[in-house]
């Protein structure tokens, strides 16, 4: 199939949750004993509409997808560190500020590409492999039962990587982004039912994922 204007629209929309999530998750924020990043917020929504990339457009067009976010978050991270070694002007007076929210450490940025890798395309696998399973009923059970297994990768591979052997690391933080995130999935079900019936009758498309090759590193086809 052709690229249409709405596999762009949603591509876009993919990316720049991924980018806001990756600028915003050094703010902590907590409701009552639950702490968390203020990502957990927008991070989510990349599952949403990956879910939608995979119900309509199949797991081929997702897999370029998640690699062209994850190409997107490398470019950007590289350009935020090439800006922190920049000599500041004499009168600037945001150095410290500037590496607080943009200096990640290679830690952080290999746990949170290593999450996002995993979770994402465990999230399109198990969607597409129960939207064949089920024939296409129920779509409710694929995207909050993809969720449930995506974001419980990406949540138990980042923290665990980006904090084991430090004092800030507790097996509950897993529980917390992992429960937050899938409840947003839960919420937003109304939504995801409106925009895969939208872009299935306006596609003329439902891909089911039969023969598919699901190896994550064949990125052009």
């Amino acid at each position: 199939m052709g690229v249409s204007h709405r596999l762009i629209i949603i591509t876009t929309v993919f990316i720049t949750c991924l980018i806001t999530a990756n600028i915003i998750a050094v703010k902590v924020i907590h409701f009552g004993p639950v702490i968390l990043p203020a990502a957990v917020l927008v991070f989510p929504l990349s599952y949403i509409f990956g879910d939608v990339l995979t119900e309509v457009y199949g797991y081929r067009w997702t897999r370029r997808v998640i690699w062209l976010g994850f190409t997107c978050n490398l470019i950007f991270v590289f350009f935020a560190w090439v800006g922190q070694i920049l000599p500041p002007a004499p009168f600037w007076q945001g150095q410290a500020a500037y590496e607080l929210i943009l200096g990640y450490t290679p830690r952080l940025l290999a746990a949170s590409f290593c999450g996002y890798l995993i979770g994402e395309f465990a999230n399109s696998f198990v969607l597409a492999k129960m939207k064949v399973l089920t024939q296409g009923r129920w779509l409710w059970t694929r995207t909050i039962g993809s969720t449930i297994i995506g974001q419980g990768l990406d949540s138990s591979v980042f923290i665990t990587l980006a904090f084991i052997g430090t004092p800030a690391f507790a097996a509950i933080m897993i529980l917390y982004h992992w429960l937050a995130k899938t409840i947003i999935e839960v919420l937003a079900t109304p939504f995801t039912y409106a925009a895969v019936n939208y872009l299935k009758k306006r596609e003329a498309i439902d891909t089911y994922d039969h023969e598919t090759d699901f190896n994550p590193f064949l990125i052009l086809r």
